[in-house]
């Protein structure tokens, strides 16, 4: 075979770059405002319930009292926390 068909001027496998400024993934957005919705809602049954759920007085075994506000403003903050990410 000749010289010219064995060498290529493209390289074999392209390799994407990633671009910093590129959009996020579509899925992103949806998910951060979940979080942040999931956690207000958590501390909101919290209080309307006075303290029975989500994880409160009526559920026994797994009766966490105050843990609960702290539970419903971590996953808020993983929301917020996104947000930094957000372009």
């Amino acid at each position: 075979m000749s010289e010219a068909k064995k060498k290529s001027s493209k390289p074999a496998r392209a390799e994407k770059a990633k671009d910093p400024n590129a959009p996020n993934a579509v899925w992103f957005k949806p998910v951060m405002f979940g979080f942040m919705l999931l956690g207000f809602i958590w501390i909101i049954t919290y209080y309307v319930t006075e303290a029975q759920y989500p994880l409160g007085a009526a559920t026994q075994p797994y009766d966490l009292q105050n843990w609960n506000i702290l539970i419903g403003f971590g996953i808020a903050m993983i929301g917020f926390m996104m947000t930094t990410r957000w372009k």
